[in-house]
């Protein structure tokens, strides 16, 4: 039996339709909060860098990164599968390390 393979806008639509089914969207989110809770997983990564846990944790904290981001893309109608392929064509055609030291 073939499986079908996910796009971004399954994961999306399907992160937040969790999201929405455990009550984190019974009441309007502020823009400002949802950012700074996809940044704090991006933190609960490092830390799990840090504390020598990479096997078990960072991946955990990377994928809730990207749930919240699905989460939030959801709520707002904002097609980020578009925005990536067109950011990665983009990227193929800028200088090496963009023209940059670090």
């Amino acid at each position: 039996m073939l499986k079908k393979k996910l796009t971004i806008k399954d994961l999306i639509k399907e992160c937040h339709h969790v999201a929405k089914s455990k009550g984190w969207w019974d009441e309007v989110r502020n823009d400002g909060e949802l950012i700074a809770l996809m940044h704090s997983e991006l933190s609960e990564a490092l830390e799990a860098m840090r504390s020598h846990d990479q096997d078990n944790n960072l991946a955990e904290e990377l994928a809730d990164c990207c749930i919240r981001i699905f989460d939030y893309c959801g709520s707002r109608k904002i097609n980020l599968e578009k925005a990536l392929l067109k950011k990665i064509k983009y990227n193929k055609t800028r200088a090496y390390r963009h023209g940059k030291k670090f």
